[in-house]
């Protein structure tokens, strides 16, 4: 890097930054905030509940899984990596990650007139210390306003809830379903961005 008034290069400190996970969402949130990832490396779980598990544990143990397994499976010297899981609750209930039209169906028939949880885990590992793990879990509570069989078929129609915790997608159109929101709104797409930012400095990201 060169300086801007034409002195000696500045050598770069940054630390190369490694993102276990292949949602487009979590990397548009990162470019948001002016971060580009110099890897993405998916980490391939077994994302199953555990008998009993609360969904704030969930989370916390998937992400830092993803993690784990990010670092087991790329060698890059000095790199630090972050993962992230997002779990949709109502109450004690975990909601699927919905698969088809039906799952997207049964989480809408949940979520509709009701308050509900999403709880999104973030781990990171640093580039100072690779076997020190930092993690934390950001809350959100959204209402949805009552949905009726209408708007509910013409979301399922639309197939955005596909592929998303708890079926539907507050970026999208179900934004419009949303009576209040009370906490981050980024943590509700898949990556609360200030809570992101403070841990990757934490481990030394520049």
């Amino acid at each position: 890097m060169i300086s801007p008034r034409g002195g000696s290069p500045i050598a770069s400190n940054r630390a190369p930054l490694v993102l276990a996970s292949a949602s487009p969402r979590r990397l548009a949130l990162l470019a948001q905030a002016g971060i580009k990832p110099d890897a993405v490396c998916p980490a391939d779980i077994d994302e199953t509940p555990l008998k009993g598990e609360l969904p704030r544990l969930q989370a916390l143990r998937l992400a830092r899984r993803k993690a784990e397994r990010a670092a087991e499976e790329r060698s890059t010297p000095g790199a630090i990596i972050l993962a992230a899981d997002t779990v949709v609750a109502c109450g004690r209930r975990i909601l699927p990650k919905a698969l088809t039209a039906d799952d997207v169906r049964a989480c809408l028939g949940l979520l509709s007139g009701r308050r509900h949880l999403v709880f999104t885990a973030i781990a990171a590992l640093g580039r100072d210390d690779p076997r020190q793990l930092r993690d934390c879990v950001v809350a959100t509570r959204v209402s949805f306003k009552r949905l009726s069989p209408v708007e509910m078929d013409a979301y399922i129609e639309s197939r955005e809830g596909e592929g998303k915790a708890g079926g539907y997608a507050i970026q999208g159109r179900a934004e419009a379903f949303v009576r209040q929101i009370n906490g981050s709104w980024s943590n509700v797409v898949g990556l609360p961005l200030l809570e992101t930012l403070n841990l990757l400095h934490s481990c030394g990201y520049r």
